[in-house]
């Protein structure tokens, strides 16, 4: 059922938290709401959802100091103005309001734990009119040149060099795969490298080694992902052909 505000009622059914200072965790996904109401007096709150409403006005979020993930993706926000007194808050999903530039993002440079910022998501198709702008990431990286992940992407620290090459190459591919929207055959294709060449050298150095025995247990984490996947998806498959089968009765 949609409620247009927050409400103490509301969020103590929701939680089943009798004192709104007891609750920390809230989620309130597509409810239809775009008044806060009370919310603010959940001054102990670290995570928030309210993804999907029709929240314009968020001034109640300045007392929750202790918020440290908020998800205020799919609403109608144009000023975040009042999360600069969200100390602690590192993770901040603004994709799919109606942010216009990036001086609307000068109240969170303040914010030191602020380390993972979205403003789109491709995946759903979300955005702002500030993410039009060509310089829009170079701007916000300069801005914040402490955060690890923007938009789901990350830009500092394990993997993020790796990520930027291994996208890199695939929009070099998708360039060079295409002519007038056709794909292009390629009959006589022959590795562009010697064999060999990808094998991984041991070195003396000692940050080469370091780097190798985490790429070694990354893809040791990996292998042993796979294979637990592997086994669920087997045990549904059977479990679910079996109550396909029909049932034999005896007389």
């Amino acid at each position: 059922a949609e409620c247009e505000k927050i409400t103490a009622v509301l969020l103590k059914s929701r939680t089943g938290e009798f004192d709104l200072e007891s609750i920390l965790f809230l989620k309130l996904r597509v409810l239809g709401i775009h008044d806060l109401g009370c919310i603010g007096e959940c001054v102990n709150l670290e995570r928030l959802d309210l993804f999907g409403n029709n929240v314009t006005n968020i001034g109640p979020l300045s007392s929750l100091r202790l918020l440290s993930v908020l998800n205020l993706s799919s609403n109608r926000i144009s000023n975040i103005e009042p999360l600069r007194s969200c100390e602690n808050l590192q993770t901040l999903n603004l994709a799919g309001n109606v942010i216009s530039s990036t001086e609307n993002l000068h109240c969170l440079v303040s914010l030191k734990k602020l380390e993972n910022i979205r403003l789109r998501d491709n995946t759903y198709n979300y955005s702002n009119p500030v993410c039009r702008s060509a310089s829009y990431r170079a701007l916000v990286l300069e801005m914040f040149p402490n955060i690890k992940v923007l938009d789901g992407e990350r830009v500092v620290g394990r993997g993020s060099e790796l990520y930027q090459l291994c996208k890199d190459i695939d929009e070099t591919i998708k360039a060079g795969s295409y002519k007038n929207g056709q794909l292009i055959e390629h009959p006589d294709c022959k590795p562009w490298v010697d064999d060999g060449y990808w094998e991984i050298k041991r070195s003396n150095n000692a940050i080469i080694e370091e780097a190798y025995k985490q790429f070694n247990d990354v893809l040791h984490e990996c292998r042993l992902l796979n294979n637990r996947a592997t086994h669920v998806i087997s045990q549904t498959e059977r479990s679910m052909s079996l109550k396909k089968q029909p049932k034999q009765y005896a007389i």
